[in-house]
């Protein structure tokens, strides 16, 4: 008798969304098939599915051991978050060859159904950073006698959704700062900076509506500007690794000595970019609005106001402004957005803690999926198939900071001499 052959083997989900793209929260039910294809009859130990889901974290970090000596720390940490294992076809031993128990096969093509729970617990957001990410996936396993296993691993995206129509996430955040430019002895008048949105929350898509007035007594031409940060925190042994990277900005007009600017609702539009992972234990994803002033010679002016990336955007009845209702319709014409190729880089956190660390260099980061769904747990279906093409683009900069820097001892650098 002439053996056959296994042809494909493929894994599908029973998606809860029009788009086709596996999304679930916790406490739903995954389920979908494992199709196996064969020409001609074939034996079968057994056909496995293994599902599970984690948060892993790992980076390397070169250390000195003495004179001439030098050794390679590794950082790893891991988070599971379940674990399910289920057999759909034969017996739990794959272990011997024996033609005991075993399962024929016709030829053709044959589907195998499966489910499992998600936990009721909060689970991560599916996230690739730099150092680490938060993965779901399910792999299908056929053991044969005397051939090697046929393996498959397919991913689904988990969401653990934030809703922004909370009170903590709808509260107002504001600041001011100001700062005098010396040089030697000689002062000059006072840069101040006084900025505020409406609240801390948003959804990818929206607009963020920034009030601030910047005034300039310097001697100095400045220019206000306004950018949107991502910090990706990894932990792993007691250590922490930080990323930060620019998401969007924008700049106002050159401020002459003298002069007054005013922002009354200058907006900033979100790009698709990941939700704030909030809730585990070793790795974060934060978000951060920083209004400042760039001031030739010295060091910029700021003010950094936290943000909140959602995804069950603001209802309609709370909205105190058109735009951000609009942003949420349900035709969502946001979708189209991308991420500039080359925003106009304000500068790194870096050039705002210490002069040492201007000379950080920026390199390439993996930037993950965004999200905006409305008031249900089924998420809108052309969203997501949005989001696994802007997955892979092109990342915007990144830098790596020490998250304890030396403090410097005096903020106030002086200015070259004119």
């Amino acid at each position: 008798m002439v053996l056959g052959k296994v042809k494909s083997l493929t894994i599908s989900f029973d998606c809860l969304n029009d788009s086709n793209v596996p999304v679930y929260s916790s406490g739903d039910t995954v389920s979908g098939r494992v199709s196996l294809e064969v020409t001609g009859e074939i034996r079968v130990k057994s056909l496995k599915i293994h599902a599970r889901g984690h948060a892993k974290v790992r980076w390397t970090e070169s250390r000195n051991a003495g004179s001439n000596t030098a050794y390679t720390q590794n950082y790893t940490e891991e988070v599971e978050y379940f674990n399910h294992k289920d057999i759909l076809i034969g017996h739990e031993r794959d272990d011997d060859n024996s033609e005991e128990g075993l399962h024929s096969i016709h030829s053709g093509r044959h589907e195998y159904a499966f489910s499992f729970e998600l936990p009721q617990t909060p689970l991560a957001t599916s996230f690739e950073g730099r150092h680490g990410s938060v993965r779901y996936w399910v792999k299908a396993e056929l053991h044969r006698p005397w051939f090697l296993p046929v393996k498959l691993k397919k991913e689904f995206t988990v969401f653990e959704h934030i809703d922004i129509n909370t009170p903590s996430l709808l509260s107002p955040q504001a600041g001011t700062k100001e700062k005098t430019l010396c040089c030697w002895f000689c002062t000059s008048g006072p840069i101040s900076l006084s900025a505020k949105i409406e609240r801390k929350g948003y959804t990818p898509g929206e607009s963020i509506q920034i009030f601030a007035e910047i005034e300039n007594c310097s001697s100095r031409v400045v220019v206000p500007k306004a950018a949107i940060y991502q910090t990706q925190a990894f932990y792993a042994k007691g250590k922490m690794k930080e990323v930060k990277q620019l998401v969007a900005s924008l700049r106002g007009e050159s401020l002459s000595s003298g002069k007054t600017e005013t922002w009354n609702g200058k907006q900033l539009k979100i790009p698709p970019v990941s939700p704030s992972i909030l809730d585990c234990s070793i790795i974060r994803v934060e978000y951060s609005l920083m209004v400042y002033v760039d001031i030739p010679g010295a060091m910029d002016l700021f003010l950094n106001l936290p943000l909140v990336i959602g995804t069950i955007p603001l209802h309609p009845f709370g909205s105190r402004t058109s735009s951000v209702s609009s942003q949420c319709s349900m035709n969502m014409n946001w979708l189209g957005l991308t991420l500039p190729e080359r925003p106009e880089a304000p500068p790194s956190y870096a050039e705002v803690v210490t002069e040492e660390q201007r000379q950080s260099s920026l390199a390439p980061l993996g930037v993950c999926f965004g999200v905006c769904d409305d008031f249900e747990r089924v998420l809108p279906g052309p969203l997501f198939a949005y989001i696994q093409e802007f997955r892979f683009l092109p990342p915007p900069l990144y830098s790596e900071i020490d998250p304890n820097p030396d403090q410097p001892t005096d903020d106030r650098p002086s200015c070259p001499s004119r």
